[in-house]
């Protein structure tokens, strides 16, 4: 999978390198942010908080990047994007993504895609000299049996879910890579580690996607047609949501003040976890739906629990306020909906 790649790797040791690190950052004038995934969910909530809320501070430039741009499991364009664009720093939160049902049909290919990803994104910003990579794990990366809460330290502490293994397997390297890089030549690249990220700008393809915008556009459906809704699972499964523009937010704290290589998880509280029931009845009633639904049990619930710890990120930012989700899932349901009629207006933050 890495065939014909040469790396070209300084010999600096640690203690050379850090000083060199730190003088850098000083000596930077213009912070040139790019983003990786620039199209996506994350990287679309990215934008609107740096060109809409006002989020770029002074000296900042910030490149959004779309698979249109480069393929990144390609090292050769992978470098030339980079060799175009010269970034200080880097907002990684480009991958192959989907849903439980697309991770159970592709495992092999959610591995082999993202670690080709990372591992190009992550050495090419090193021979480039980038200060700061900021890449975005998942919290499917924990064991699936361990206890609760689940926080930082634990990720590496048993295999992950079978359901989505490759993926998960694929976002712990990026792990080992910070660790690694760090140790030999102190480099300061960390993670972020959301719990089920969800807003305006996801896929809603019923297959493929995430369950809260596969759920709306299931919903949507039902009601047009005049059938049942039908949610594959038990809707036992619990699950903690944060709304795409707060990851945004916090992303950005991240990348300017976050100075651990240790990646950091960002979520609501656990008291905020609930269940997927829970969230086909709050998109039921925001869309009027009034018809029969029906839990398909034949069908996975996938990891049934996976209650992550925000103590870490409270501790540094014990003030922040999270969108409450009744908040959230109206304004994506406005937009997913706006969409699949067709109708493109803006969805009011």
């Amino acid at each position: 999978m890495f065939a014909g790649r040469s790396y070209h790797l300084p010999s600096f040791t640690v203690l050379q390198l850090l000083p060199f690190s730190c003088q850098m950052e000083k000596q930077i004038g213009t912070m040139r942010v790019l983003v990786t995934g620039g199209s996506g969910l994350v990287g679309k909530a990215i934008q609107h908080v740096v060109k809409e809320e006002g989020g770029a501070r002074e000296g900042e430039e910030w490149i959004f990047l779309s698979s249109k741009d480069a393929d990144l499991t390609n090292a050769a364009e992978t470098r030339a994007i980079f060799e175009k664009h010269r970034p200080t720093h880097v907002v990684h939160v480009a991958a192959m993504v989907g849903g439980l049902f697309r991770h159970l049909r592709q495992n092999l290919d959610f591995w082999r895609n993202n670690v080709c990803i990372n591992d190009n994104v992550l050495q090419t910003a090193h021979e480039f000299g980038v200060v700061k990579v900021v890449s975005c794990l998942s919290t499917c990366i924990f064991p699936d049996k361990t206890t609760y809460p689940i926080d930082e330290t634990m990720i590496h502490n048993g295999p992950p879910h079978e359901s989505n293994s490759g993926y998960a397997y694929a976002k712990r390297m990026v792990d080992v890579h910070n660790r690694a890089c760090w140790t030999q030549y102190g480099r300061r690249y960390t993670a972020v580690i959301p719990t089920n990220i969800f807003g305006p700008h996801d896929n809603f393809n019923i297959e493929d996607a995430h369950v809260l915008p596969a759920l709306v556009h299931k919903t949507y459906k039902a009601k047009r047609d005049g059938t049942a809704l039908e949610v594959w699972g038990s809707g036992h499964a619990l699950r903690q949501f944060i709304y795409s523009l707060d990851l945004a937010r916090l992303y950005l704290w991240v990348l300017r003040e976050y100075d651990e290589v240790e990646p950091i998880i960002l979520s609501v509280g656990q008291e905020e976890e609930i269940t997927i029931k829970d969230v086909v009845d709050a998109i039921v009633e925001a869309f009027g739906f009034t018809g029969p639904v029906i839990y398909d049990t034949s069908k996975s619930d996938g990891q049934m629990k996976k209650t992550a710890s925000n103590a870490k990120l409270r501790s540094y930012r014990p003030d922040f306020t999270f969108t409450p989700f009744q908040t959230g899932k109206h304004q994506t349901h406005a937009y997913d909906t706006s969409t699949l009629l067709g109708i493109h207006y803006p969805v009011h933050q």
